[in-house]
């Protein structure tokens, strides 16, 4: 970590103990505030996208955060979405087989952007559960308001919207959780200040977790690849992590203003990967997020300026083989590190990555009201993110000099947008839009570990013509979305919704430019287990969808249905075919490129929410949704990767006092169309039941609960491959084949007090 990061980091900790203290010093007097104080939370915009919009609101995030310390993994909740499963906090959403940088997701209105070849540290990972106040997803037909370099949808997490009140009221929170099956274990503490125009808040939170265990043996081994280490045949490897978010905010309000200042900082020691060669040994965030909102005679007006700054670090975990090289024998310590071509043998000590990124954003967004029935937003967004990927010396092949992955890369947005909502009768609205975005993306000239032309891997070669490769690109996207629903009754409404969206390729698609099988193995974007070499002349995907929905309710509202069919055809589709050096075979791990092609995504999702009798047994409820999907490379007819053909889940609920209790049965199908170029591995159906207890007091929430209650054995359908153990920096050292399988049966416990 950099001076300058450890300086901001130190004195980000000074002033969150401060506040956290004062905030301690006032539990006593605000143990019993009063009650005749208005409090006014501020709201941020509102869309009408109706059946495209799904949200989460604090209270649904609540019953889930005991038992999970991963915020994407909340949406899976969300008819349509899913997660491929990563490292333990940094999940992928996947919203109708679009995932990951083919989504736009906010964080507290920051358009984050992963820094890592394997992107470990996705945007949901910077924020906890606990730190949710809401979530919200467009799925498809995402206004263009909100939308941009996306083909998939979007995905806005915010936390809890700063309150003011018209007496001085100290609020606070204080919690903690426990987890079984992998030990986990954390706390949480928000405390703020509110006056009538002034609020300032403190929020942090720390959790950790060792490997988890399978409901059964899965892998033929328990060899780690460190003499002395093995690991039982049902503990899922390089799955532990440990991490700690603290946000400070202070917002002021007047005259029609409001101003609010977030500052944010990350500490990730570890997380470590199952999916993915190497593991994350260091994460370090700083974040400032500067917010000025003000009503105007005509509507509001909103600016946001953000910076991001990451430094990220990686390395092979306690889990995998650290020493390599002749003089390595059996993954021995070596005493001397040496190097290729070094008549005394070689020694490597591991194969440390960095990645060092900034981020800066501005946002400006105008919604004038109009009088007859409607609205109009326009605004521009401007982005600038810059990249430095490099992997220094460790010995063996790995030196005597950096390896430049990606030097100084570059991606630069600008965009403007109008979008119109229009109430055209009581019965229909409309809502149309335009965005046109400029993205541009370059990198410097790289170099191999060595620049002798016999180096190993063909990186003299390879680097010299990519230095002499024309790196800079630049492309003119337009977003379109037209948006109609119709009021057909009271208990029926339809919607229709077409569009085009666009996304340019991102820096790990573009320049990683070594097909040496080593090299190309530390870039992977999606956990298979191959290599990947990016293209210089990749062109935007352009993604035209048509989607609509069919909305019914009873005419008591006790039951409430909705059917989402949806068809998207993805132009210059970035795939992957084969490349480098070796020859592609069938049956093992390979060197990839990333290459245009055609895909189509076709599907429907189902939502049922059914009262069923509200007695002296409580209020009684059966909600659920199922979602189907085929989606095809029309290429080459292979399937697209990660996609899971069904799933759904089920539950029933029962509210009686203080109590809110749930029975849930979670299930997916078999998983058997899949990525042919990738060798992507076939998964089985299964079913798993949860059972969550919560009660409530006037300042205690207690959660109990059981995660898959009958300790049934299954592989994580979007899990990837597992290459977890042992000799993990050779493409083919370890053994092919195996999926990564989901957790055992966990008993967990959570417990918060207000005041």
């Amino acid at each position: 970590m950099s001076a300058t990061l450890k300086s901001n980091v130190f004195s980000l900790s000074r002033i969150a103990l401060a506040v956290a203290m004062s905030g301690a010093t006032v539990v006593a007097v605000a143990a019993e505030p009063p009650t005749d104080i208005e409090q006014i939370v501020i709201e941020g915009q509102r869309h009408s996208a109706g059946g495209h919009l799904k949200t989460m609101s604090e209270a649904d995030i609540r019953k889930l955060s005991a038992s999970t310390s991963d915020t994407a993994s909340l949406l899976a909740n969300l008819a349509g979405v899913s997660v491929n499963q990563t490292g333990a906090v940094s999940s992928l959403p996947m919203i109708r087989g679009l995932s990951d940088d083919r989504l736009r997701i906010k964080v507290d209105g920051m358009d984050m952007i992963s820094a890592c070849p394997n992107h470990m540290n996705p945007p949901l990972s910077y924020m906890a559960p606990s730190d949710v106040g809401q979530m919200t997803v467009f799925a498809g037909i995402t206004p263009v308001s909100v939308g941009g370099d996306s083909i998939g949808g979007t995905v806005i997490s915010e936390s809890k919207a700063p309150s003011f009140s018209d007496a001085a009221v100290f609020e606070g929170e204080v919690g903690g959780f426990s987890r079984s099956n992998n030990n986990a274990y954390g706390t949480n503490v928000k405390v703020s200040r509110s006056t009538q125009n002034a609020y300032v808040s403190y929020s942090g939170n720390y959790s950790q977790g060792d490997n988890y265990t399978a409901a059964e043996n899965f892998k033929p081994t328990a060899q780690t690849g460190r003499p002395g280490h093995t690991l039982p045949l049902d503990e899922v490897a390089s799955t532990a992590y440990e991490t700690q978010n603290h946000n400070l905010r202070f917002a002021y309000r007047t005259e029609g203003n409001l101003f609010d200042v977030q500052l944010g900082y990350q500490n990730m020691p570890s997380q470590l990967y199952p999916n993915q060669r190497m593991d994350l040994l260091d994460n370090q965030q700083v974040r400032l997020n500067l917010n000025w909102q003000r009503d105007m005679s005509w509507g509001q007006l909103q600016t946001r300026l953000y910076h991001e700054k990451v430094e990220h670090g990686m390395d092979f975990g306690p889990d995998r083989q650290f020493w390599y090289g002749t003089n390595a024998m059996g993954g021995n310590p070596c005493d001397t590190i040496r190097f290729h071509g070094d008549p005394a043998g070689t020694c490597a000590a591991g194969m440390p990555m960095f990645s060092d990124s900034n981020n800066t954003g501005l946002s400006l967004t105008a919604e004038i009201e109009l009088a007859a029935r409607g609205m109009v937003r326009v605004g521009a967004d401007f982005q600038q993110f810059t990249l430095d990927d490099y992997w220094t010396a460790s010995g063996g092949g790995m030196g005597p000099g950096t390896f430049q992955n990606i030097n100084n890369g570059q991606r630069d947005r600008s965009a403007i947008f109008a979008e119109h909502e229009l109430q055209l009768t009581d019965a229909l609205l409309l809502m149309y839009g335009a965005r046109a975005e400029r993205v541009t993306r370059n990198a410097d000239e790289v170099q191999g570990y060595s620049t002798a032309m016999t180096a190993p891997g063909m990186q003299f070669m390879e680097a010299r013509a990519f230095n002499n490769a024309d790196r800079k690109e630049a492309d003119t996207n337009l977003d379109l979305t037209l948006l109609a629903r119709y009021e057909v009754s009271d208990q029926i409404d339809l919607e229709l919704g077409l569009a085009q969206k666009t996304r340019s390729a991102n820096l790990y698609e573009a320049y990683p430019w070594s097909s040496w099988m080593m090299a190309a193995s530390m870039n992977n974007l999606v956990g298979d287990g191959n290599g990947y070499v990016g293209n210089l002349d990749l062109k935007p995907e352009v993604a035209h969808t048509l989607s609509g929905s069919l909305n019914w309710r009873s005419a008591d509202r006790d039951i409430e249905a909705s059917i989402n069919p949806y068809f998207t055809r993805v132009d210059d589709y970035i795939d992957a075919v084969a490349g480098g050096m070796m020859m592609w075979r069938p049956g093992q791990y390979n060197v990839l490129q990333y290459q245009n092609q055609q895909a189509e995504l076709k599907g429907v999702d189902l939502t049922l929410t059914a009262n069923l009798f509200n007695n002296a047994s409580g209020q009684w409820q059966l909600a659920g949704n199922v979602s189907y999907i085929d989606a095809e490379n029309t290429d080459t007819g292979s399937g697209l990767y990660n996609i899971i053909p069904v799933q759904g889940r089920l539950a029933l609920t029962q509210q009686l006092g203080g109590w809110d209790n749930s029975l849930e049965w979670v299930f997916a199908g078999d998983k058997d169309d899949v990525s042919a170029i990738r060798n992507e591995m076939t998964t089985d159906s299964y079913s798993l039941f949860n059972l969550r207890l919560s009660h409530t007091w006037d300042q205690v929430r207690l959660d109990l609960g059981v995660e898959n209650l009958l300790d049934e054995f299954y592989y994580l359908p979007a899990g990837g491959t597992y290459v977890a153990q042992g000799m993990t920096m050779s493409m083919n050292g370890i053994p092919f084949g195996i999926g990564v399988p989901g957790m055992g049966r966990s008993f967990f416990a959570g417990v918060n007090y207000s005041f």
